[in-house]
């Protein structure tokens, strides 16, 4: 039987009327799609590093938008949020909450709508999907663990510059020859399942998933024992306290951030104080979406 595949993923996730026709497209698209999106009584299209295209009536893909565009409506959104929560809405509190899913294979759903005026505040109603496909690329960052191996890095870049598919890597070079620790806040990075990791992060990493990365991390630093801890998206002080608490105790960190320059980071309290507590080798920048997981530069701190 062929394994599932990201798309694979998405397509079990939309409504049949959906599903056939994404589906009959799916070997006409390339390998660097990045997001299928839908909307209330808009396309679905399809978002390439370079262009966006059009899902089509006749089962094709088209680079402009017209009278034979798939339009979805309300009764669609609403059929892919039952499947997201498998059917039960009170149990996706969280999700709800956060406004996204992560499902097989890494996908992260991201849904728009309207909040609920209660605590906590939660989606009652759905407007839009965006399914954004999760790939291992192995390989794709061979160089860069030569160049920074054991060394204390952030990633930057922005929006679909390829920063979770570059640590993913990174993990998978690392916990191949050392003891690595991932945390995986959101499930992206490993696909954590039945006991273990649906993608390869290395034969010696240990996963911890579903937890806030400031618990995580120092879950990690005080029971694990690792030699270099993987995280995704720092994003708060509480991320950069932890970062810099493990850091304090001897452990080499990578992690990622969002950011395309040093004058973005620095507006950031908490990735200021990373940087200026000197632990810090050196700040990766990744090219953008135009280049998803490919180096523009490293700047030594």
């Amino acid at each position: 039987m062929k394994e599932s595949t990201s798309y694979d993923v998405i397509a079990d996730h939309l409504p049949q009327k959906l599903r056939s026709l994404v589906l009959g497209v799916k070997e006409r698209c390339s390998d660097d799609l990045m997001e299928i999106r839908l909307r209330v009584n808009g396309p679905v299209f399809y978002v390439f590093p370079d262009r966006i295209m059009f899902l089509s009536t006749g089962g094709g893909l088209s680079a402009a938008f017209g009278s034979n565009s798939v339009i979805a409506d309300k009764t669609d959104i609403t059929e892919c949020i039952d499947k997201l929560c498998r059917y039960s809405l009170h149990s996706c509190t969280r999700q709800l909450s956060e406004g996204y899913f992560v499902i097989g294979r890494g996908v992260r759903v991201g849904v728009s709508g309207s909040y609920s005026a209660t605590e906590p505040s939660v989606l009652t109603d759905f407007c839009s999907l965006n399914f954004r496909l999760s790939r291992q690329l192995f390989g794709c960052a061979e160089q860069l663990f030569s160049e920074t191996y054991d060394r204390n890095v952030i990633i930057c870049g922005g929006v679909n510059s390829g920063k979770t598919t570059l640590l993913r890597e990174l993990c998978r070079l690392n916990g191949n020859i050392r003891k690595t620790a991932l945390i995986d806040e959101r499930n992206e990075i490993s696909c954590f399942a039945d006991g273990g990791a649906q993608n390869d992060v290395g034969a010696m990493t240990d996963i911890i998933s579903n937890c806030s990365r400031s618990c995580g991390i120092v879950c990690a630093v005080r029971t694990l024992s690792p030699d270099v801890i993987f995280c995704d998206e720092i994003a708060s002080q509480a991320d950069a306290d932890a970062v810099i608490s493990g850091l304090s105790c001897g452990v080499r960190f990578i992690v990622t951030a969002h950011g395309e320059n040093e004058k973005e980071l620095l507006k950031r309290a908490e990735l200021r104080s990373m940087i200026e507590s000197g632990f810090f080798h050196c700040l990766v920048f990744l090219k953008g979406a135009s280049a998803p997981g490919i180096t523009d530069r490293i700047v030594r701190l």
